[in-house]
């Protein structure tokens, strides 16, 4: 039978417990953007990790070396593409700016005349009808839009700084936490981790082959199609295959809209053109790359695309299939653990 005294002890456990919890989940969502970098520096380390280990098997070199190598050819591919793409970027994106009145005519000019549009308006009209608060406090929009560049580059830094570190010292951080876990799990969770990573690396690697791709193709194929200013439009393909689903859609809306200035025909040329490389990419090259070496289900990718989305917008969504990848993982290990112990009660 239970005393009062065990009650009352019982009583401040419970409480402790649940003031304990909501502390702990007050604290963790105050601190929510620090820990967003945290797991993006993380899922960066695990993506590189495997390339590092080979690094270090195959050429005997050490694992900070290893990592600095890594690093350094990432900056190289990333300059030497700078100093292909950006000067004939920069100049059509100049020029796109200085065309924008005269395409804005024409698109208003191709509305009118399939009786889409009433009566013509100026650009300084269209702007003026923008939604209150879009230009109003100009100075107040390029401050933000300043402090969000400042802190995006800051974030950037600190990214790559922390997996520098993660990746240095992995293993040491790796057997800490192992101390934590109970003898007789130690090597499940270690098989867990593995295959964790090798699925993370093969999102990463993917990731960066589907941007390749798409953007090497759109360029090619709007170049082709001699539509202006193809660096950019190639560009915001390559960007947008990063961001699942949305992302390709808004490169052929962009590739469409700046067709459209030239001629209908063109338009509907390059839609068709983006309609088969969207088609190429979801039917051949995401099921070949991201379903057999991520190993994650198209049910599990649009789950995880709607939580990841909902809860951090467009970068959850950038993440949501590396989560749902170590979440997979974690998940399959629990029930292989829970077959065998049905298996020994059997």
């Amino acid at each position: 039978m239970m005393t009062d005294r065990d009650f009352t002890r019982r009583l401040l456990q419970t409480v402790a417990t649940v003031a304990g919890t909501a502390i702990l989940v007050a604290i963790l969502w105050a601190a929510r953007e620090a820990l967003l970098l945290i797991y993006i520096s993380a899922l960066i380390a695990m993506g590189f990790s495997p390339i590092v280990g080979v690094l270090e098997r195959l050429r005997g070199v050490p694992r900070w070396l290893a990592i600095l190598v890594i690093y350094l050819a990432i900056v190289a591919v990333l300059v030497l593409l700078g100093l292909m793409i950006i000067p004939p970027l920069v100049a059509q994106a100049a020029a796109l700016w200085a065309g924008i009145p005269s395409y804005f005519n024409a698109f208003q000019t191709f509305l009118i005349k399939h009786k889409l549009m009433v009566h013509r308006v100026t650009l300084e009209e269209a702007v003026q009808s923008a939604p209150s608060g879009t230009g109003g406090n100009a100075v107040g929009t390029v401050l933000v839009a300043i402090s969000s560049l400042i802190g995006g580059v800051f974030g950037l830094i600190t990214i790559l700084i922390l997996s520098f570190y993660l990746l240095l010292e992995a293993q040491s951080m790796f057997d800490a936490l192992m101390r934590f876990v109970p003898a007789g799990r130690r090597a499940d969770v270690a098989t867990a981790s593995r295959h964790a990573v090798v699925k993370v690396s093969a999102w990463l690697r993917a990731q960066l082959l589907l941007a390749g791709v798409m953007g090497i193709f759109a360029a090619i194929g709007l170049y082709l199609l001699d539509v202006p200013y193809f660096y950019v439009i190639a560009l915001v393909a390559a960007i947008g295959e990063t961001i699942p689903i949305v992302g390709p859609i808004i490169g052929g809306i962009a590739a469409v809209g700046v067709a459209i200035t030239v001629s209908l025909q063109l338009a509907v040329m390059v839609g068709v053109y983006f309609l088969v490389l969207h088609q190429l990419e979801a039917n051949v090259l995401v099921p070949k790359i991201m379903e057999r070496r991520v190993g994650v289900s198209p049910v599990v990718v649009m789950i995880a695309l709607l939580i990841g989305g909902a809860l951090w917008g467009l970068v959850g969504a950038i993440l949501a299939i590396p989560t749902a990848a170590i979440i997979s993982v974690i998940v399959s290990e629990f029930a292989s653990e829970e077959d065998v112990r049905i298996q020994r009660i059997r």
